[in-house]
């Protein structure tokens, strides 16, 4: 289910409206940086969920005591705090990554924290990744309205990125999205709104066994198949 947010809907309003309209009571719901904000963390609370939100420069107070205070324990191996964490190590495809996540109770001296209701944790994912081409390192940082342990804060973080990478595949191969270089007003936004609905209804269609972008061509040469589709017939 996806509801447009335009500039006349923030995701501010649009998020917590979606989220009133499916059931998350029980869920940890993991949203990007984009939708850290308070009026999101509150709806989830109220909606009887949890929330894990990637926290990044549109929060700059918040993502600025963050950076403080783990660079800060990281550099003592958080001898002096208490910290859940976990790692793991995958090696394939011409690549080695090395994960950490480190998940602390909210300190007292975390700027901004009585903003955000039921924060209860913070946390940071590193990725140590080894091509042949070079190093390179990502790092995160989250709240949470949950203290988790490592691996289940790991998992959250790994799952969200996970949809994110197999949602962004999916729509550069079956409609070209990476290479598309339209970007006047709203056209961009519109059309990546168009592409999602498109990929979710060629993806319910059962009929026709082969990939989503054949289903996408027979769409377009056969009127009666784009009906199926369309209209679930």
């Amino acid at each position: 289910m996806e509801r447009s947010a335009s500039l006349t809907e923030h995701l501010g309003t649009a998020i917590p409206k979606l989220l009133q309209m499916i059931e998350v009571s029980g869920a940890l719901i993991t949203i990007d940086a984009m939708g850290c904000q308070t009026e999101i963390a509150d709806r989830i609370i109220t909606e009887k969920a949890d929330y894990c939100l990637a926290v990044k420069g549109n929060q700059p107070t918040l993502n600025k005591g963050l950076k403080a205070f783990f660079l800060k324990h990281l550099e003592n191996d958080f001898a002096d705090v208490e910290v859940r964490e976990f790692q793991s190590n995958e090696k394939g495809h011409g690549r080695e990554d090395f994960r950490s996540y480190y998940l602390c109770k909210v300190p007292s001296e975390l700027p901004d924290a009585a903003r955000w209701r039921g924060l209860k944790a913070i946390g940071i994912s590193i990725n140590n990744t080894t091509r042949r081409s070079g190093d390179s390192i990502d790092v995160r940082y989250y709240i949470l309205s949950k203290y988790v342990s490592g691996k289940r804060f790991a998992s959250a973080v790994r799952d969200h990125w996970g949809i994110e990478n197999s949602l962004h595949w999916q729509l550069d191969v079956t409609f070209g999205e990476d290479q598309s270089r339209i970007r006047k007003g709203h056209a961009d936004e519109n059309l990546s709104t168009l592409r999602r609905t498109a990929l979710s209804l060629l993806k319910q269609e059962k009929m026709a066994k082969c990939g989503v972008k054949n289903k996408r061509l027979k769409s377009g040469w056969a009127c009666d198949y784009l009906a199926k589709v369309v209209f679930a017939a």
